[in-house]
């Protein structure tokens, strides 16, 4: 017999040879046999020995009865489980409810028949081995299930690792489309737009290499147009840095008043607000989470643009304002939206996402100044802020730009100010 099958029993008994009695009555069954002599001396052992299949104890002993010793052995809850088997020389149903009161599992009554007991107690013994068997069974199906449940979290999170590579892989896809469209256009401007000033370089230093005698009026003005050309390749080299540099984060995200930064931006732009006449009206911003350096530059540009764009004889006016949206899911926060409104020139709006593309320009650069750079930096701010920028316009009556900014804390309004 292995030891895991090995049945433990404890005989309580204040008689050693009513001790000596049953154990001769069982030891053929090869139980192992733990003999106590007393209540007090069956607690003793019950403190140190838990795993005891079945108890055996005399009703009638000395100090403390088997009723007494039963209800001290069921406080602990490591022998709850244990059955006990009470043995007595009464019968008497008072003395029968008080044993089953305190937890008796049955009654062996003396003279103790040796048949009786052994069939008792193979019984017990049985529903014993039973009880373990299906305890072990139970928890060999609660491994099992934890495993199973194991695997199906790291399925699940294997699955959700896929879907998020494949998210990734897709914003990645996006980002090299769109860096191949700037790539492309980068080609067009360099075969373009950069090759038109060298043209007219070469053109009109051939045409005061070959007038070397001519009149000194007509060589300055060839020089004129040559320098002018050397402006017009600076600045278009000077905004694809600017464009190039925009790539990269400006700084680290922090909560800013909106009034701040256009203030700060218009502070720049005062010189050409004077020389222009202009009237920039601003209303209560909310305070978001920004790279203040790239959101400065993103109101710098429009608002230089309404002052570029305006119409002859007419002074600028410029309306800055927001508007509060509902929450959105995307991006887990309160969701503005700023407009920056001009009485300017305006444009089609079937231009209006055309304006946003890097050196797309809808005038000549004769006409206004410029390179066709500001607008799509702008743009590429707005993505690394998790936001947008569009445009609305009719020809003649002005045009509205409209920042979306997410913010993540609750808005403080700022005052009122009037420029």
């Amino acid at each position: 017999m292995q030891d895991q099958d090995l049945i433990k029993i404890l005989v309580v008994d204040d008689r050693e040879d009513n001790l000596l009695s049953i154990e001769s009555i069982l030891e053929r069954e090869s139980y192992i046999i733990v003999k106590a002599n007393s209540g007090r001396a069956a607690l003793k052992i019950l403190l140190k020995e838990y795993d005891f299949s079945l108890i055996l104890m005399d009703v009638q002993m000395p100090d403390m009865n088997g009723f007494e010793t039963a209800a001290l052995i069921y406080q602990r809850d490591k022998l709850k489980d244990v059955p006990i088997i009470f043995i007595t020389a009464h019968n008497e149903d008072e003395a029968i409810f008080r044993g089953y009161k305190v937890g008796a599992v049955d009654f062996i009554y003396k003279p103790v028949n040796p048949e009786l007991l052994r069939i008792k107690v193979g019984l017990f013994v049985e529903l014993y081995r039973k009880t373990k068997s299906l305890i072990v069974q139970e928890q060999k199906l609660l491994n099992a299930n934890a495993s199973l449940q194991r695997e199906i979290e790291e399925k699940e999170a294997s699955e959700l690792k896929v879907r998020e590579l494949n998210r990734q892989l897709i914003q990645n896809n996006i980002h090299l489309k769109t860096v191949n469209e700037e790539l492309d256009r980068f080609a067009y401007i360099a075969s373009h737009d950069l090759q038109e000033p060298l043209r007219k370089i070469r053109v009109f230093s051939d045409m005061i290499i070959q007038k070397k005698t001519g009149p000194a009026e007509e060589v300055d003005k060839y020089v004129m147009k040559i320098t002018n050309a050397t402006i017009r390749m600076q600045q278009l080299v000077s905004g694809l840095l600017r464009f190039s540099r925009h790539s990269i984060q400006g700084g680290d995200f922090e909560a800013v008043d909106l009034t701040e930064i256009v203030r700060e931006a218009i502070t720049e732009l005062e010189i050409k607000i004077q020389q222009t006449n202009a009237r920039i009206t601003i209303d209560p911003l909310p305070a978001v989470f920004v790279i203040p350096l790239l959101m400065r530059q993103v109101f710098y540009n429009l608002i230089s643009n309404a002052l570029k764009f305006r119409k002859k004889e007419v002074s600028p006016e410029i309306h800055i304002y927001s508007q509060q949206e509902e929450h959105r899911e995307a991006t887990g926060s309160t969701y503005y939206r700023i407009f920056i409104k001009d009485n300017g020139i305006g444009f089609e709006n079937q231009y209006s996402d055309d304006i946003f593309v890097v050196f797309k320009r809808l005038h000549s650069y004769h006409e206004i100044e410029g390179t066709g750079i500001g607008l799509s930096i702008c743009k590429k701010i707005m993505e690394q802020h998790n936001g947008s920028i569009t445009a609305i316009s009719e020809i003649d009556n002005g045009a509205t730009f409209i920042v979306g900014i997410p913010e993540k804390q609750q808005v403080r309004l700022g005052n009122h100010f009037t420029f």
